[in-house]
């Protein structure tokens, strides 16, 4: 949970209007919700005793940091629980609802149809299985091996790589990436599905932007994905009205509805084709189940967005941003800077707290991870500035009202008192140069294959990490006897893989422990071979 900065799909603003207008002001956000207050909770905790997450030993947080799936997206609306509650106690006929629910997802964004889907990727596999497959089931049925297929082979630019076209190539395709307007002419064929682009502002200033890229795709009738999960709602749909066919959402950011949903937009043929292809209809995509208590959550999460106050709720994120910057102000030697976001992706204004980290003698870095392990657990991110700085960022839209003073109250309590510093790196007693043959024993499995290629000078690593099919740079550290090594496949190539080996070296072996971020931890050895 040592994230710095703010990830791709953690924050999303700018909104529609009621009435469905496009407006290019600072909208978004979300009321805030107020706790469950049931009665068994009420028992329960009269009692003294625990309920929900805590009586399973899952301590719930302060969210300052936005929408990141890794802490749970976003809080439903209160309109969006009762669609949930409602759409739970009657049955329907899902492929009668899902009809039903497209001309409306249509009627509200000003887009030919919509469609629900479990998440945005799972929308980007739909929509890319109808640009392959276009709702014929003897080609369903085979997906992903498209052996005989006429579509073979989804165009990326390389500006739009990312961890996220996995759902994309899920399907069987073919990974073809182009930098220039030559490229992609030359590379759309036949053979080509679709073209795909993940929304971001670099984007729009490429040579191979949307408007761009959609000429030259239609003219090989090639239809345009674009992911927006990030990005807020723009009614009517900036992307479309860019020329992109289809065009995919989170639900359970911004838009504050089920966290397990999205929605496609776009071209009725696709999108209906999209639905042929999702559950719960067969095939590879049955897994991505959308129920009716999730379609009707997420109907009535873009019914809300029409009808939301979003320039209210912008100027509410702002205030307690402010109330923050007037609470730690108590503390001398800090500058606080509110930043307003640019374009329609992650659109919330966010508060950097910076700080002299040797006058204070404590990082950001230290003071998040004392937050994440206090009480109340409180998520924000670490942040830095020019030459000597360190600091914290906070990110208010997934707040609650009374979250900005309990925040800002451990803020001043931990720089007026700060956690001790890690212990200072030793001298290092060990060389760790040379080629090592790693083991690593992963939760179900077991790999020989990797390898590292270190060189050491002083205390500092170099090399090369060679995994069961890539190879990339390392960097590290010896402290005493201790080996740190990481390595970063970064998703400009489509994924991403961060591992951090730690262990203690002896003799010609080291043995420790490997954090592998998302993918969580393992456990490894090393012998030296030269």
């Amino acid at each position: 949970m040592r994230t710095e900065g703010i990830s791709r799909r953690t924050m999303l603003g700018r909104g529609a209007a009621v009435g469905g207008a496009l407006t290019l002001g600072p909208l978004l956000g979300g009321e805030a919700v107020a706790a469950p207050d049931g009665n068994a909770a009420a028992g329960a905790a009269a009692k003294g005793g625990k309920s929900g997450y805590e009586a399973i030993g899952v301590r719930p947080l302060i969210n300052g940091r936005g929408t990141y799936t890794v802490l749970s997206g976003s809080l439903m609306l209160p309109e969006v629980r009762d669609a949930i509650d409602r759409a739970s106690r009657k049955y329907v006929q899902l492929d009668e609802l899902a009809d039903a629910i497209g001309k409306r997802l249509g009627e509200l964004t000003k887009a030919e149809f919509g469609m629900v889907s479990s998440g945005a990727s799972a929308a980007l596999g739909h929509a890319s299985a109808a640009c392959v497959a276009g709702g014929n089931p003897d080609l369903h049925v085979r997906l992903p091996d498209l052996t005989g297929f006429k579509k073979t082979e989804a165009i990326i630019p390389k500006h739009s790589r990312n961890v996220y076209e996995a759902a994309v190539s899920a399907t069987g395709l073919k990974i073809v990436e182009v930098d220039t307007r030559e490229e992609l002419k030359a590379a759309l064929g036949p053979q080509t599905a679709l073209v795909y682009i993940f929304a971001m502002p670099r984007v729009d200033k490429h040579e191979l932007n949307t408007r761009t890229i959609a000429e030259l795709a239609h003219a090989a009738n090639v239809p345009v994905l674009v992911d927006a999960a990030a990005e807020i709602l723009t009614i009517p749909n900036v992307h479309l009205q860019r020329g992109a066919d289809l065009v995919a959402y989170s639900g359970g950011k911004c838009l504050r509805g089920p966290q397990s949903a999205g929605i496609l937009l776009g071209r009725e043929d696709l999108v209906r084709a999209a639905w042929v292809h999702s559950a719960p209809h067969h095939g590879w995509a049955r897994g991505f189940k959308v129920g009716k208590e999730e379609a009707m959550g997420m109907l009535a999460a873009v019914e809300m967005w029409v009808q939301r106050d979003h320039r209210a709720e912008y100027a509410r994120w702002t205030s307690w941003l402010k109330d923050i910057t007037r609470r730690v102000s108590v503390v001398r030697g800090l500058s606080t800077k509110i930043v307003q976001p640019e374009g329609l992706s992650n659109r919330t204004p966010s508060l950097t707290i910076l700080w002299d980290a040797k006058k204070f003698g404590v990082t950001g870095q230290t003071i998040v991870d004392a937050l994440w392990d206090g009480e109340p657990r409180i998520a924000i991110n670490a942040a830095g500035g020019g030459p000597g700085q360190t600091g914290v960022s906070i990110t208010p839209y997934m707040l609650e009202p009374g979250n900005a003073k309990t925040i800002a109250h451990e803020l001043v309590k931990l720089l007026r008192d700060p956690p001790p510093a890690p212990e200072p790196p030793k001298p290092p007693t060990v060389d760790a140069s040379g080629t090592w043959a790693l083991d690593i024993k992963y939760t179900a499995s077991r790999s020989t294959a990797h390898e590292l290629k270190l060189s050491q000078e002083g205390a500092k690593i170099t090399g090369t990490h060679k995994g069961e099919f890539v190879s990339r740079p390392v960097t590290g550290s010896v402290s005493g006897a201790e080996v740190t090594v990481r390595s970063h496949y970064g998703e400009e190539h489509g994924d991403a893989l961060d591992f951090t080996f730690t262990g203690v070296l002896k003799g010609d072996r080291i043995s420790g422990e490997l954090s592998m971020g998302e993918y969580l931890g393992a456990s490894w050895s090393a012998t030296r071979k030269s």
